[in-house]
């Protein structure tokens, strides 16, 4: 017999640990070379680690959430494997004759019992429809007595009634939920963030929005705000460097990019990823539309590289129609700055001292209040506001 021992491989990006999230294999199991063995996190996307040689699996160190070192053991395998350890459990046992399989042992209490009770606590149980085998006893050889019956009815939900709940379901904190809950204290915990809301009249970008898509060749998707928004915000920064920054904390030092990589905050179902499109200050309307939308896919598919989730200098972050009217979002260390976007929605509006229908939009952004001002920061939003509300800045210098 040969026992290959492989060891928790580098996932890339100086990892020096990562984190167990799932197990695809178990002990006894006969795998090929390639085949999936476990998922592993960073801390930037979760990983599928392949098994290195086949053979059968004889031991698998680690539990869903634990955090192991690189370089330490993790699987070990029997590599001159060839049959399932099925098979082996499979065959008769020694102690029953053959051709007669052993049946599984019955669980306690699975042998019918005896039910005892008086013919009106019988009686009671039929008009109230209960199982009176499926009621213990408290009395003598274990009798059901009818206070022991009242008890259970009166805990039982009332007819047309709804039932109390009382499940409770755990799930251990792991993979990609662990890292943004990490992420997220820290940034809380070290970050003192101050947020401004501002509301936008949008109603001359809606306009811009559905002229364009108007048209767009069939079948191609249409504007939405988000890269209306970032060709803006892209503008804006090169007024407001302090905000397209990042933190170095070790080196207590402001790093201010003139590129601007922008985060999208995209929820998937392991959670909220920030795909990031890169120098989006190079990229024209459609160019830009269009990486949103690829990023956002890939993150949303499983499908983005650990470089596509991470290097953005300023993040954007929407819920879209769930938007709400104001939110505070929490800034994406080591940025220094988050724009929030609320929903869209008309509005009655007072416009040259006439009521107007108007539609409306909230920014609710983030600052590091340590390195971006209230002022700038003020400032900063109203210069946004301003080239939304008469779009054609947006695509001018000024």
């Amino acid at each position: 017999m040969s026992r290959y021992v492989f060891k928790v491989p580098d996932l890339g990006e100086g990892t020096v640990a990562s984190e167990i999230v799932a197990w695809k294999v178990k002990l006894g199991d006969v795998v090929k070379e390639d085949q999936p063995l476990l998922e592993m996190s960073t801390e930037k996307a979760v990983v599928e680690v392949p098994a290195p040689v086949g053979g059968r699996i004889m031991s698998l160190a680690g539990e869903p959430g634990d955090v192991v070192a690189v370089g330490s053991e993790l699987v070990v395998f029997e590599t001159d494997a060839t049959a399932p350890a099925a098979a082996a459990q499979a065959m008769p046992s020694a102690a029953a004759p053959a051709g007669k399989p052993v049946a599984a042992a019955e669980p306690a209490g699975a042998v019918a019992r005896r039910v005892m009770a008086s013919p009106a606590t019988r009686r009671r149980a039929r008009e109230a429809g209960v199982n009176l085998a499926a009621v213990a006893g408290s009395g003598p050889g274990g009798r059901i007595e009818r206070n022991v019956l009242e008890t259970v009815l009166a805990a039982a939900p009332a007819a047309g009634g709804r039932g109390r709940r009382t499940a409770v379901e755990e799930q251990k904190v792991i993979g990609v939920r662990r890292v943004i809950a990490e992420r997220m204290s820290a940034a809380k915990r070290t970050i003192p963030h101050f947020s401004y809301v501002e509301e936008i009249d949008v109603t001359e970008l809606e306009r811009l929005r559905l002229h364009l898509n108007a048209r767009l060749a069939k079948g191609v998707p249409g504007f939405t705000y988000l890269p209306l928004i970032v060709a803006a915000l892209v503008r804006v920064l090169e007024s407001f460097p302090q905000c397209n920054a990042h933190y170095d904390a070790e080196r207590n030092v402001i790093r201010r990019h003139a590129a601007v990589h922008v985060g999208i905050a995209t929820q998937t179902g392991d959670g909220l990823k920030v795909p990031v499109v890169r120098h989006a200050e190079s990229l024209a309307l459609p160019e830009l539309a269009a990486e949103i939308r690829r990023v956002t896919a890939a993150a949303r598919g499983g499908r983005a590289t650990r470089a596509e989730l991470g290097g953005s200098t300023i993040t954007v972050t929407s819920l879209g129609r769930l938007g709400g009217i104001a939110s505070t979002p929490v800034i994406n260390a080591p940025e220094v700055a988050i724009i929030g976007v609320n929903k869209a929605v008309e509005r009655p509006m007072v416009v040259d001292g006439a009521i107007a229908v108007r539609r409306m939009m909230n920014l609710s952004s983030s600052f590091d209040h340590r390195f971006v001002d209230g002022f700038d920061a003020a400032a900063m939003i109203q210069a946004l506001k301003e080239r939304l509300e008469r779009p054609a800045m947006i695509f001018i210098e000024w």
